[in-house]
């Protein structure tokens, strides 16, 4: 409870004014956040001139969890709960799982929970991103690997994953600009271009993915619904399985792809 009183007409209004949808919800999380009166002009502010309401809490929400999210780190999207939900229901008991182009560690975060792995790691090219997911994953003693996808990960694994989950890029390097301006200015650039077509980065995880996982385990991704068809010709040039699930409500697609045998 904050121990000053403010203006929360006021801040609403300012806060609609900027286009933030949910107005009077910020509001409330702003205010909650804020020690002070300057404080709050300090946030509300600086989420005016477009930051991330997530990177001023310093924390999002994702599949029911409080996910630390520091500055210039990738917000976690609802719609990921779809990439999240389909990786589990192909993981098998007690897996061993990598989470590629990790972020803050939020998919590995909830599959914690619900897989109980034998094995769970994560990896990102982004120091940032690497030293948030430590924060999140650490307490549950997640190691996180700092690298380009699955170079920096133990090799003894190599042929062994059960579950390869990644959020990898898949904008197009001409879409980026179209963004709103809270992604493209103050997320990295790393996790949001996914190369001219969307598919650059997924093409090297499919590649990768084909020599990591074990036979018969599964990569999962998540990617739009006009790239699916390409996508399936990538996955199935490596020798992978895809299936592909869509949720309406997320306005989200996944892909899972198995490794046969």
């Amino acid at each position: 409870m904050a121990s000053f009183h403010p203006d929360r007409p006021a801040l609403v209004r300012r806060l609609r004014a900027a286009g933030c949808v949910y107005a009077e919800d910020e509001a409330e999380l702003l205010i909650a956040a804020a020690g002070s009166a300057a404080d709050l002009t300090d946030l509300v502010d600086r989420r005016v001139g477009g930051r991330p309401l997530e990177h001023l809490l310093g924390w999002a929400e994702f599949c029911g969890r409080r996910v630390a999210v520091d500055p210039g780190v990738f917000v976690p999207r609802g719609r990921t709960a779809l990439l999240v939900s389909a990786a589990a229901a192909v993981a098998g008991p007690t897996p061993a799982v990598l989470d590629l182009c990790c972020g803050s560690g939020a998919a590995a975060l909830v599959l914690h929970d619900r897989l109980a792995p034998r094995w769970l790691a994560a990896a990102d090219i982004d120091h940032a991103a690497v030293a948030c997911a430590r924060r999140n994953l650490d307490p549950l003693g997640v190691p996180v690997y700092e690298g380009d996808l699955f170079a920096p990960v133990p090799v003894q694994w190599r042929g062994r994953l059960d579950l390869v989950v990644a959020n990898a890029p898949y904008v197009p390097t001409g879409a980026v600009a179209l963004m709103p301006a809270e992604a493209r200015l103050h997320e990295a650039p790393v996790a949001l271009d996914g190369g001219a077509d969307g598919l650059a980065v997924l093409r090297r995880v499919a590649a990768g993915a084909a020599e990591w996982l074990a036979p018969g385990g599964h990569l999962a991704v998540e990617v739009s619904a006009g790239q699916v068809e390409a996508l399936r010709g990538v996955l199935a040039a490596t020798g992978l399985a895809p299936t592909v699930v869509y949720d309406e409500d997320l306005e989200a697609t996944a892909v899972t792809a198995r490794r046969p045998g």
